[in-house]
């Protein structure tokens, strides 16, 4: 993710921390991938995954192997969704010009980072914000069967 600051390996308390947040990531990339007609890609390499409905980026994952935090992008068009996203620690608008469109980026680690439930919910609202509607209509239809 750009702009993140690599952590320190030396220290046992930024080790686990950046295990909680591949955990994190593990479950958010999972969620993703279960919206309707999603799929994984690497356009840039295997050390950057992104999640595409219709062939447009929903959420930037980036990776868990590096010595960056585990972070994702999310689109949040709704205000009160970007407020709330830009409010966790460490969260910015997401560069190369994509936080004038919407995008933040948010690290998944670190003391008052986002639940997986919170940051699942901003992936959810960015897969809308690209999706087609009747992608939409089927992830309404498969929320409304499952109660």
């Amino acid at each position: 993710m750009p702009g993140r600051a690599p952590l320190a390996w030396g220290d046992d308390r930024r080790e686990a921390l950046m295990k909680s947040g591949v955990r994190k990531w593990e479950a958010v990339r999972e969620f993703a991938l279960g919206l309707p007609e999603a799929v994984e890609d690497h356009p840039w390499g295997p050390e950057d995954c992104v999640v595409k409905v219709n062939k447009k980026i929903f959420v930037f994952l980036g990776n868990t192997d590096g010595p960056q935090q585990p972070g994702l992008s999310v689109k949040l068009k709704d205000e009160a969704l970007h407020g709330h996203a830009m409010t966790a620690p460490g969260a910015e608008p997401t560069g190369y010009g994509l936080g004038r469109s919407g995008w933040v980026s948010v690290p998944l680690a670190g003391q008052g980072a986002p639940s997986v439930q919170v940051l699942c919910e901003w992936v959810e609202e960015s897969y809308r914000t690209v999706a087609l509607k009747r992608h939409v209509k089927e992830l309404d239809a498969r929320i409304r069967a499952e109660g």
